[in-house]
């Protein structure tokens, strides 16, 4: 959840710290901070509100010198955010400072146990503990500080990213991992060290990702000494080449990230199937589905573990893979799917599907799947994010950075890739004509032009917008393959403009939800062509009668839903199979524009970080 940066070299590491930390925080944005060394001692600051007030602060109260720095921007678990809890922290003699993305689980204990000892704590964070008693094993055990973090590391319970250095040997920062991701970026007498790559993109293209329970010691003028932590094994650092590029993680013009990432998605959908669809031969080739397409076709049943959006996502999928492939599918909340004793065999697959690769609980969905024994199938977009190593094989989306922390591009790329894993199942299985077959491989290529053509309503539904920024409760209603986009446009709205909004089943709606509308209740219904459009119809005559607001996404020359709904968003015919990739878009810019217009920031919505790393 927390974003951490850290930088050894020749350069100024502030304005690299600062920049990384810009970067990174979409990670979380309750609180940030940096500490330096300048050669005399470390100048640390740290403050509630964002990585603005914090460069604000830090300009005007401290030096900016110093070769060797580490900087935070904290997604709360332990402790209020506030500017003692803020990262970095000092152990009690002032010599370390540390910053921490996750949470330590069994900290209380060793905090009294420390406490006991003579240690003072001057915040309610568990990270406070974890310096503290990284500094008593240091003291006591009379250990440098790497074998000091590694004894420590061996006594927690919990998730981990850690940067810590010793004011007294500033040519050394010490990292681990275990559960939140941390890359390390390989310059020329430099090292950088990030929640992701995007902080040093543009220094340098080498990067180490650590495992899972691996530790690193960085020093000058040294290779990069990897070790694991429960038995101090050696480690042969694997350096990858990095394919991101600074203009993916720049705005481009827009004024967020997220009105950026929606009109990416013609682009990022054409990326995602390039190569893989070839619609004129008849062919879809997934690498990773390829050497393991009977594990599917055999399968018992499929099950799909997600979260948010992400499970949005499968939802759409459990309608594609039962329509066409004829393989029964079971969609999970990953938090809830490991809690609950699930039946699993090795006759399931399981889907796991993350934006970012990075997400807890489906990392925990992930291993309890392997140890029963079950075929693990991974679809995310960060390439080498640790999802995509704990599954036994898998697709990525090529949707790009996503910096929004509301997901947009990753939900219609997710089912791109969904989509068409079903359709080649379908195809090996002879559960799909060879007509139907073909048909969906060129609408599927058609997509990104349907979607650049459901972007150009946007001034329509900025009006629309207008009209219903200060409604206090929203319905959203779709059946079918759009019943997952009900859920989905009810989620965005949430999440950006702080508008309480339920999705439903349209049909469900006279099972409670139609207490609840009045003229001041909008109601959002999906109501393209489909097998249900008689029924939608029916259920929005039933919403007039109540006086409801009617705001229909519909095919463009529809007639009859248009005479009857209040306002109107079209979307291009499409065949219903393939429409949630089309009726998504209109759902998504409502919520922009309304969250825009009540002066919400889209990017970084409140309470909300991008990747869930804890549990």
């Amino acid at each position: 959840m927390c974003g951490i940066v850290g930088y050894i070299g020749n350069r100024d590491a502030y304005p690299i710290v600062l920049n990384g930390l810009k970067r990174l925080e979409y990670r979380g944005y309750d609180s940030a901070g940096i500490a330096l060394y300048d050669g005399t001692k470390i100048q640390l600051c740290k403050t509630k509100g964002k990585v603005a007030d914090l460069e604000e602060k830090f300009s005007s109260q401290m030096a900016t010198k110093g070769k060797i720095g580490i900087g935070h921007t904290r997604w709360a678990t332990h402790g209020v955010p506030n500017d003692i809890n803020s990262h970095p922290h000092y152990s009690n003699s002032g010599d370390l400072v540390i910053i921490h993305n996750g949470i330590i689980e069994n900290y209380a204990s060793i905090k009294k146990e420390l406490i006991n000892r003579g240690y003072t704590f001057y915040s309610d964070t568990d990270t406070e503990v974890l310096v503290n008693l990284i500094e008593d094993i240091k003291i006591n055990q009379k250990v440098k500080l790497g074998q000091a973090v590694q004894i420590a590391l061996n006594e927690v319970v919990g998730a981990y990213a850690i940067a810590l250095f010793d004011k007294n040997k500033p040519d050394e920062i010490v990292v681990a991992k275990l559960g939140s991701p941390l890359a390390i970026g390989i310059g020329e007498d430099e090292f950088f060290v990030a929640s992701d790559a995007t902080p040093f993109i543009e220094f340098t293209k080498n990067a180490i990702y650590l495992e899972d329970e691996e530790m690193a010691i960085i020093r000058l003028g040294k290779d990069v000494n990897i070790r694991k932590v429960k038995d101090d094994s050696s480690v042969a650092p694997y350096i990858q080449k990095l394919k991101l590029n600074l203009e993916q993680i720049e705005k481009g013009g827009y004024d967020y990230f997220m009105l950026k990432e929606i009109y990416e998605q013609p682009s990022v959908i054409k990326d995602t199937y390039r190569g893989r669809l070839l619609a004129d031969k008849g062919i879809i080739k997934l690498g990773g589905l390829e050497n393991h397409i009977e594990k599917f076709t055999n399968a018992d049943r499929i099950i799909i573990v997600a979260c948010g959006t992400s499970w949005h996502a499968g939802l759409v999928a459990e309608y594609i893979f039962e329509d066409w492939a004829r393989i029964p599918v079971e969609v999970e909340y990953a938090s809830e799917f490991r809690y609950r004793n699930p039946v699993i065999t090795d006759k399931d697959v399981v889907i796991a599907i993350s934006q970012s690769g990075e997400t807890a609980d489906t990392l925990a969905a992930i291993k309890l799947a392997k140890e029963k024994g079950a075929f693990v199938y991974g679809i995310c977009n960060v390439v080498g994010s640790t999802i995509s190593r704990a599954t036994d094989s898998g697709t990525y989306t090529h949707a790009g950075p996503e910096i929004g922390v509301a997901s947009t591009k990753a939900f219609t790329t997710q089912i791109t890739v969904l989509t068409m894993i079903a359709l080649k199942l379908a195809k090996v299985k002879g559960t799909i004509s060879q007509s139907n077959y073909r048909l969906h491989l060129r609408e599927l290529e058609l997509i990104p032009s349907n979607v650049e053509m459901a972007l150009q309503k946007n001034k329509d539904i900025e009006e629309i917008a207008k009209l219903f920024k200060d409604a206090t409760n929203f319905l959203y209603l779709g059946r079918g393959y759009n019943f997952p986009v009900a859920l989905e446009g009810a989620l965005k709205l949430k999440e950006i403009s702080y508008i309480h909004a339920e999705g439903y089943p349209a049909a469900e709606m006279k099972h409670g939800p139609i207490a609840l509308i009045d003229e001041q209740m909008p109601i959002v219904v999906i109501a393209v062509n489909s097998n249900h459009y008689d029924k939608v119809v029916s259920n929005i005559q039933e919403i007039k009668s109540r006086k409801g607001k009617i705001i229909a996404v519909v095919t463009e020359g529809d007639t009859v839903v248009k005479e009857l709904a209040d306002y109107i968003m079209e979307v291009p015919n499409t065949p219903e199979t393939l429409s949630p990739l089309v009726t998504t878009i209109p759902l998504q810019l409502l919520s922009y524009h309304i969250a825009l217009m009540l002066g919400r920031n889209v990017d970084q919505p409140r309470n909300l970080a991008k990747a869930v790393t804890v549990e």
